[in-house]
C-alpha cells in the first residue's frame, strides 16, 4: 500500500506540473504547433535520463525514491520520457530490431488507436 501512495503522490505532483508548464508555455507562444506538450516531452525525457543516472551512481536513491521520482512524477508529468528511456535501454543493449520494433509500433499503433478511439465516438 506505501508503494501505491509514494506513486500516486508522485503522479499527482507530476501532473499538476505537465498542466501548468505546458499552458504556461500555451499562453506564452502564440502557434498552433504543440510547443507546450513538445517542452513537457523533452524536459521529461531530460529528467527521467537524470534520474536514472542518478540511480545507477549513487546509492542513496533508494527503491521508494525511485518510485516517487522516475514512476510517480515523471510518469504523470510525461509517458513519453519512459518511452524514451526504455528505447534508449534496447539500443545500448544492442537489440536494434526491438528497438526499431518498440518505436515504431509505439508510434504507429499510438497513432492508430487514438483515431481509432476517436472514431468511435462519431
Amino acid at each position: 500500500m506505501k508503494t501505491i501512495l509514494v506513486i500516486g503522490l508522485g503522479g499527482a505532483i507530476g501532473s499538476i506540473s505537465r498542466y501548468l508548464v505546458g499552458g504556461y508555455i500555451s499562453r506564452h507562444i502564440a502557434t498552433t504547433f504543440p510547443m507546450g506538450t513538445l517542452v513537457v516531452n523533452i524536459t521529461g525525457c531530460f529528467i527521467i535520463g537524470l534520474l536514472f543516472g542518478l540511480a545507477n551512481r549513487y546509492a542513496w536513491l533508494t527503491l521508494e525514491w525511485r518510485l516517487f521520482l522516475i514512476t510517480g512524477i515523471c510518469g504523470g508529468y510525461t509517458t513519453f520520457s519512459s518511452f524514451s528511456y526504455e528505447g534508449v535501454e534496447l539500443f545500448r543493449q544492442g537489440n536494434y530490431i526491438y528497438f526499431l520494433m518498440y518505436v515504431l509500433f509505439s508510434v504507429i499503433l499510438g497513432l492508430l488507436a487514438t483515431v481509432g478511439g476517436a472514431a468511435l465516438t462519431r
